[in-house]
């Protein structure tokens, strides 16, 4: 078990300063949902359901919101019908991308993520194409001030965790899938509510990329994230950290 991992700057998340209020509560309201309609309203138990909700409170999401979400979601098959889908494809470079979303309507999701990666110099392909590329992890995140790094690692350690990222900015644990609501409710109990409790993707590998080609790979980010369909996207890009900084001053 690591007490720190290199993939500091490869899954790719913009902070909730830096996205449109409505845009980043449409997401949340649209898991919250999803999660409710899934596993129930009652969030002891439905572990996807806490998270979200996990979610929505470091956001800052209005309480109301959070309940009519839940409510829409219980109340069985009125409003929207959202699905699951996961795209995969490849940003310049050959980045590997995984864009996972929720939509109710598949073609213009499709079409919309399609054209965010061929203006931006990839190409959208097969499920599966580039999904062996990446491991599915339970990711849980405090920030800094919940605990030192020893104490968070020996806590994750106890708890059964597969490794720890420890900076300046925070902690990330990381887990075996059926075990993240597990480890997430031990670590709680010692270190308070996390700030994000979820599954994602963990590339096996990396791929080193230039400047020029970073910037466009972050603009096509950009572009998938401002969707408000997209849930979350994951790609095995390596950047150094001082074109990382200028890039995204």
């Amino acid at each position: 078990m690591a007490g720190h991992s290199q993939f500091k700057n490869i899954m790719y998340r913009k902070g909730a300063q830096d996205k449109k209020r409505a845009s980043l509560f449409a997401k949340l309201g649209r898991e919250l949902t999803v999660s409710a309609k899934l596993g129930g309203s009652d969030p002891d138990a439905n572990p996807r359901l806490r998270a979200a909700i996990a979610a929505a409170r470091t956001a800052n999401m209005p309480k109301d919101n959070v309940e009519r979400a839940i409510k829409k979601g219980a109340g069985g098959s009125d409003g929207e019908d959202y699905e699951e889908i996961r795209y995969e494809g490849y940003a310049p470079g050959g980045v590997a991308v995984i864009v996972e979303a929720l939509t109710d309507n598949r073609n213009r999701t499709a079409s919309e993520v399609r054209a965010a990666f061929n203006k931006h110099g990839g190409n959208l392909a097969e499920t599966g194409a580039v999904s062996f590329l990446f491991e599915r992890v339970g990711e849980i995140r405090f920030p800094a001030a919940s605990a030192g790094a020893e104490a968070m690692f020996e806590g994750a350690l106890e708890a059964g965790a597969s490794d720890v990222e420890s900076d300046e900015s925070g902690h990330v644990i990381t887990c075996q899938p059926d075990d993240l609501h597990s480890v997430a409710g031990a670590l709680e109990g010692q270190f308070g509510e996390p700030e994000s409790t979820k599954l994602a993707w963990r590339p096996q590998n990396t791929v080193p990329v230039d400047e020029d080609t970073a910037g466009t790979v972050l603009r096509l980010l950009d572009v998938l994230d401002d969707n408000d369909d997209v849930q979350g996207i994951a790609a095995n890009y390596e950047i150094d950290d001082e074109v990382l900084a200028r890039l995204t001053a």
